[in-house]
């Protein structure tokens, strides 16, 4: 199983690594990873991979069996062989964007609270689905308060909870089409706001901001129908 170095800071941009295993598709898996795997609707990393004077660069990062992170390099060429040392970087820019519209996105699930479908994340914005039958009328309102909750500049931080405290608060999970992240015993949470007044609590296990202000100026894009029962909400980065 990979070390996942990205739950464990966000912002770290490089890391040295032990390569472990050369997949039969040419993947790299390495003994821990600051690159966050695709997965609940958050592309995976990409970057840099180097060692002995020679850099690959890596397009994404995908699940692989028994917990392994994958990278996927960006082009065929020369791999680092099984046991080597590396450095591996990430392409930052593109990860905080999507660090900013992830949590931008759990805060648009505050400001519509239903039941959410499905969702996207890129580098320049997001989408939810949600579970409701009619377009929102008050475009407007959802937007200002979007930014109001940026402009308050709320800490987002990381919480556990035991999978059988979760079963017995189910309103916590507000995604019906992707379970929550799971470990052998606990499930990961991001809170948005102070522990003791907080705005948002839910499972997630993707790669967050370490505060509201830090996503800048929020746009609500277009909104589609996608069923009787099913509304799509797009969100955009201004800058």
């Amino acid at each position: 199983m990979t070390r996942m170095l990205y739950r464990e800071d966000a912002y770290r941009r490089d890391a040295p690594a032990v390569v472990q295993q050369i997949t039969p598709e040419g993947g790299i898996v390495l003994d821990q990873s600051l690159f966050y795997p695709t997965g609940g609707g958050q592309p995976g990393d990409s970057g840099w991979i180097s060692w002995d004077g020679q850099r690959l660069p890596i397009a994404t990062t995908v699940k692989g069996e028994g917990g392994a992170i994958v990278l996927v390099p960006a082009e065929a060429s020369a791999l680092p062989p099984q046991g080597a040392h590396v450095v591996h970087e990430l392409d930052w820019d593109r990860r905080h964007k999507h660090m900013r519209v992830h949590t931008a996105l759990h805060l648009l699930s505050v400001s519509m609270p239903f039941a959410v479908t499905g969702g996207q994340v890129s580098a320049t914005h997001g989408r939810l689905d949600f579970d409701m039958p009619d377009a929102p009328h008050d475009r407007d309102g959802i937007q200002d308060e979007l930014n109001e909750f940026v402009d308050l500049d709320l800490r987002v931080s990381e919480g556990w909870m035991t999978q059988a405290d979760l079963a017995a608060n189910p309103h916590l999970v507000k995604t019906m089409a992707v379970r929550p992240p799971k470990g052998a015993d606990d499930v990961r949470l991001i809170r948005i706001g102070e522990d003791n007044g907080w705005i948002d609590l839910q499972p997630c296990g993707g790669t967050h901001v370490a505060r509201t202000g830090e996503i800048g100026a929020l746009r609500l894009g277009k909104i589609e129908n996608k069923g009787r029962m099913n509304r799509r909400v797009y969100l955009h980065l201004d800058s």
